[in-house]
């Protein structure tokens, strides 16, 4: 009855991780499409076929390149094309009108020539992995520290970081990689990440004492919060 208690408490707190909906009000002004381009060559320039401007907003973040075209330069034009031109040479991609209102994503394949739509499946297994892999080394080397060194107390540990690192990333790869509250939702998540992980531990852990795990959950999860605010600035989303 403890353990289905348990499993009760975690699945709902999961569950609520990916009910939480972004709010955007009063946020900085989102882009409406969002071009994704891996390793992009320096020369790309990507502009919206307008009668005024239509230049992108570049971002750079470590492999990637983002073409960022806001509402403004959107909505005085009949038909979303895009020019992308390279030094050998340019072509047009045209995208259906209309989008949705907030964070259209798209990702450019330069070889097909073609937009598709959100992130690619390979991209997003692979960012997620990574930085799931990377929160398990930091917080491992946490409960190393904290004198944990029986293969009982390492199964539970691994068991729980998996599923919640894992759903908080899964969760945050939905979300634009432009955000600007990315952090916010990081912070929300990781907090209900350190319920999960106190009820689980606090239940399974038995090589120390009940004030050792406590400090330890406490302060894994500030760590990996200070760690995935980092990771976040650094790495695509």
């Amino acid at each position: 009855m403890k353990i289905k208690g348990i499993a009760i408490v975690i699945l709902t707190l999961l569950m609520s991780l990916f009910l939480v909906t972004p709010c955007f009000a009063n946020a900085a002004e989102p882009p409406s499409i969002v071009i994704l381009v891996p390793n992009a060559p320096e020369e790309l320039a990507i502009s919206l076929i307008t009668d005024s401007s239509g230049k992108a907003k570049i971002t750079d973040k470590a492999f990637e390149r983002y073409y960022a075209f806001y509402y403004r330069d959107l909505k005085d034009t009949g038909d979303y094309s895009f020019e992308v031109t390279t030094p050998e040479g340019s072509f047009l991609i045209h995208v259906e009108k209309p989008v949705k209102a907030y964070n259209n994503i798209f990702t450019l394949d330069m070889q097909q020539q073609t937009l598709e739509p959100g992130k690619s499946l390979t991209r997003s297994l692979s960012l997620v992995s990574l930085r799931v892999l990377l929160t398990l080394l930091i917080e491992a080397g946490v409960f190393w520290l904290f004198g944990y060194r029986e293969k009982r107390s390492w199964y539970p540990f691994f068991a729980i970081n998996l599923i919640t690192q894992g759903a908080l990333n899964i969760w945050l790869n939905e979300f634009s990689p432009l955000a600007s509250y990315l952090v916010l939702n990081l912070i929300i998540g990781e907090v209900q990440v350190f319920f999960v992980e106190l009820i689980v531990l606090m239940a399974f852990l038995r090589e120390h004492g009940r004030l050792r795990t406590f400090s330890y959950v406490i302060i894994a999860n500030l760590m990996s919060l200070i760690a995935g605010g980092y990771i976040i600035t650094c790495l695509p989303i």
